[in-house]
């Protein structure tokens, strides 16, 4: 043990994990960013071994996962995994971000913009997963999307047929998708453990919003433990979801296989990006609302710059407004996977400028 010790990759993961030194009073909600390097760890290794069944041609791609669920061994266990395993994921996120905002942790500058990039990647690569499976929504979640790259002023037609691989949504979209879905993980991965070191270098925030340098306890055992707890806790809720509940998360749609000549009757996403889809259809504006979307996402990075405060403890009234912006959230991703009718329409629009009026307040 001595001698490991004296390597310095050992000595790195156990300041990391063992020695560190972290807050006596950090909340349950601390825990939620150790069950997401688990939650990718688990994306990561079924999203490997679902690829070695994957055919990615437009002829094969739908017959290839419907073959893996029907003919090969706990091939369905795998497929279940993988397909459910991301929205935890993302429900693990929206807690993690959501902890974050109510404590003001966005103040920890290098920590919360390398977690909004990572955090931005992970609705990338979450928006090709879900093209893979080539069913009818699949298709036609990828013509959609991929047609926002039209308004890019001069360049847009270029790079939109540059990313087709043709005139048209088809085989080499389809393979290119597939590259960049299997790729990108790993790059998260690497990103995820900047991230760590960041957070390690002046240690985490705690819900007192202030400095306890002179209060901290090792992480070996004390939230070692405490990660184990909120790890059977996770794993307990990600079990009976697949067993009870399987396809909860997956849209009827795309279990038929492509029909280019049939358009869904309601085209709509994942439920993770429902809040950003219900924005992009709420300017009636097409450029206008592709800025919508990505401002969605890209004010998360700015909300260090939006928002002064001298004290970093949530005061009575502030607190209020980030309740009000989370109900907000959550308006916006259930009136995403609503009809495009009034009042629906009508509250969407509300809703979505709302949603960036509060991150000025």
């Amino acid at each position: 043990m001595w001698v490991l010790k004296k390597n310095y990759l050992v000595q790195l993961m156990n300041y990391f994990l063992l020695d560190l030194a972290s807050p006596s009073n950090l909340l349950w909600f601390w825990n939620f960013g150790f069950m997401l390097g688990i939650s990718m760890v688990i994306q990561v290794l079924s999203g490997f071994l679902l690829s070695l069944y994957y055919n990615d041609s437009v002829n094969y791609a739908f017959y290839s996962v419907m073959y893996l669920m029907l003919e090969v061994e706990n091939g369905y266990e795998i497929r279940f995994i993988h397909s459910s395993g991301a929205s935890l994921l993302f429900f693990l996120i929206f807690i993690h971000i959501g902890r974050s905002i109510w404590f003001k942790s966005f103040y920890m500058l290098e920590v919360w913009e390398s977690g909004v990039v990572i955090f931005l990647l992970l609705m990338m690569v979450s928006l090709l997963g879900y093209i893979l499976p080539w069913g009818q929504m699949s298709f036609w979640a990828a013509t959609v999307i991929t047609n926002l790259l039209y308004v890019i002023p001069y360049v847009g037609g270029s790079i939109l047929e540059w990313v087709w691989g043709g005139f048209s949504v088809g085989g080499p979209t389809l393979s290119r998708f597939f590259i960049l879905h299997y790729i990108f993980p790993f790059v998260i991965l690497v990103l995820s453990l900047v991230h760590l070191m960041f957070l390690h270098v002046n240690g985490s925030s705690n819900s007192l919003g202030v400095t306890s340098i002179n209060d901290k306890v090792e992480s070996h055992w004390f939230y070692l433990l405490k990660d184990l707890v909120s790890f059977l806790i996770l794993m307990l809720f990600f079990v009976l979801m697949l067993l009870l509940v399987p396809f909860i998360f997956m849209d009827s749609e795309n279990f038929l296989f492509v029909d280019i000549m049939k358009t869904p009757e309601h085209i709509k996403p994942e439920w993770y990006s429902l809040f950003a889809y219900c924005i992009l259809r709420s300017v009636p504006n097409k450029v206008g609302g592709v800025v919508g979307l990505l401002m969605s996402i890209v004010i998360l990075m700015l909300l260090p710059l939006l928002t002064k405060s001298y004290f970093k403890f949530n005061d009575f009234l502030n607190s209020y407004f980030v309740v009000f912006h989370f109900v907000v959230f959550f308006m916006l991703t259930w009136l995403g996977g609503c009809v495009v009718e009034w009042p629906y329409s009508s509250l969407g629009g509300l809703m979505s400028i709302l949603y960036f009026i509060l991150f000025f307040v």
